[in-house]
């Protein structure tokens, strides 16, 4: 991509210090956009300076509006403009129900969920006809397992978030779209018993686990694509397929 520097569209992604969100920024990179990435550890420094040139790495935590909305002032002081908003910012604590504490349930609901929620609203009084928030699914979300009422809640909170913005915002010319990962190894699935990885690999049809730029190839051109808002995009292996699960 050539031209202005000030022209090319500015990302904003949120989790984006390692795993998928780290290769999501880097795709937006590769095609030459400005990018902002977002985490609350001190590791999105160093993933800031590893993507290169015009990216801002900022700390922040996005369960609270207003380091929400100081990341993204911050990232209007640095580039003047937000073209894409990605919520992929993630945390995960299992637990049966039995067992599962208020205080984790909280935790992930207020990344996961609230989180996301805290973005859009801080982002879109900035954003232009043309725009497009991603937000990040799991096939949880869809598709229980025991143990996850947690991480599935929000996910399947952030898929009925993303129905409802979609018709909200389509007068703007702002498209909102989910896209689904499967089992992607990252740091947060890499903590799975080696039994449990083999029966999760077993329900996958094309029988193997996806690869982190995969699913930012994906984000990418949804964020592209003018006519489709409150899509669900599964980038999975055909994992959903496989629990009789039918996609929109």
């Amino acid at each position: 991509m050539s031209g202005d520097l000030s022209s090319r569209p500015v990302w904003l992604v949120t989790g984006a210090s390692r795993g998928i969100g780290a290769a999501i920024a880097a795709k937006a990179r590769s095609e030459g956009c400005r990018v902002a990435i977002v985490a609350r550890g001190e590791s999105v420094l160093a993933a800031g300076e590893a993507l290169g040139d015009d990216v801002l790495a900022l700390q922040a935590d996005v369960a609270d509006l207003a380091s929400a909305e100081a990341a993204v002032s911050r990232t209007l002081e640095r580039f003047g403009r937000i073209d894409v908003l990605v919520n992929n910012a993630g945390v995960h604590k299992g637990g049966k129900v039995e067992r599962l504490t208020t205080e984790d349930w909280q935790a992930v609901l207020g990344v996961n969920l609230t989180g996301a929620l805290n973005m859009v609203r801080a982002v879109k009084p900035h954003l232009n006809p043309g725009a497009s928030i991603v937000n990040i699914g799991a096939v949880v979300g869809l598709r229980g397992f025991p143990g996850d009422v947690a991480y599935a809640s929000s996910k399947a909170g952030l898929a009925g978030m993303t129905h409802a913005l979609a018709i909200e915002m389509a007068k703007q010319g702002i498209t909102v779209n989910l896209v689904i990962p499967g089992l992607v190894l990252t740091d947060m699935t890499s903590g799975l018993s080696d039994s449990a990885m083999e029966t999760m690999t077993a329900k996958i049809p094309v029988g193997r686990l996806g690869e982190d730029r995969e699913v930012a190839d994906v984000v990418y051109w949804v964020s592209q694509s003018r006519y489709m808002t409150g899509a669900t995009v599964p980038v999975d292996g055909g994992l959903l397929c496989s629990f009789g699960v039918v996609s929109s």
